[in-house]
């Protein structure tokens, strides 16, 4: 399916590897101009090189935390009127949340909640003048159920949800839609970290703790960055404008429900 977006601008936060990397393999596909982001310069410039040798698109790095100011301006510097925004961002580790101090917290709640928000207030308005903009928030499945562990995380990103529900429904009429992506069990690296920890405690091996934790799945597998990537671009596509303030849970079937 043509999407059409062959030569719009895409900002994706977080995108040297994971579910980021695979949604700019899917936004490059679909003819986008690429502003990618990563912390690690080696990693974000081997991943440019990755897409581009595949596709052929022009893209630029910015290197930094997204959660960080200057990051941000250097995003938008990069790219001042962007057609697609991308959020995404690393979250607090599992950790009992009685360990949780303020300053935990706090950064907790600027990674998942705040830096998107920043990010949404800084380009939205040139959306709604151009009359085109696809805002996608990668999220959690957490938002819908809860993870032992991941209370932090979960907690900042129901609030992102809220938190645009109704700024959703305020720019729509001009062709601007805020949609969430919520995924599951994805074989990222956060995940196999996961996994090893897991291990450590239960005292098994990481094959062992990844055979307990697809067998939870209906699918009976973990989901793949690029399958991802597939669902965030069709949301940032021209056939998606009468999408909007939709949390799009992709899990395998992990979450049972009728609604």
């Amino acid at each position: 399916m043509d999407l059409g977006l062959a030569g719009r601008k895409a900002i994706i936060c977080a995108s040297s590897k994971g579910l980021g990397k695979g949604t700019a393999f899917a936004l490059a596909e679909a003819g986008c101009e690429l502003v990618l982001n990563g912390r690690n310069a080696e990693v974000l410039h081997a991943t440019t090189e990755e897409i581009k040798a595949a596709t052929g698109v022009k893209i630029t790095e910015v290197v930094g935390d997204v959660s960080e100011r200057a990051t941000q301006d250097r995003l938008l510097a990069a790219c001042s009127e962007p057609d697609i925004l991308i959020n995404n961002n690393g979250g607090p580790a599992l950790r009992d949340f009685r360990e949780l101090d303020r300053e935990a917290l706090v950064s907790g709640v600027v990674q998942n909640m705040v830096t998107p928000i920043e990010l949404i207030q800084r380009v939205i308005d040139g959306m709604v003048a151009r009359k085109f903009g696809r805002i996608v928030n990668i999220t959690s499945a957490s938002v819908l159920t809860p993870i032992s562990g991941l209370d932090l995380s979960s907690g900042a990103r129901a609030g992102l949800t809220a938190f645009l529900a109704g700024v959703a429904r305020d720019v729509a009429h001009a062709n601007v839609t805020i949609n969430a992506v919520l995924p599951g069990m994805f074989d990222t690296d956060r995940i196999k970290s996961n996994f090893a920890r897991a291990a450590a405690q239960q005292s098994v091996s990481e094959d062992e703790i990844r055979r307990q934790r697809m067998n939870s799945v209906p699918a009976k597998r973990l989901g793949t960055a690029e399958e991802f990537g597939q669902v965030a671009a069709f949301l940032a596509s021209a056939h998606a404008g009468y999408i909007t303030g939709q949390n799009i849970l992709i899990d395998g079937g992990a979450f049972r429900s009728a609604f």
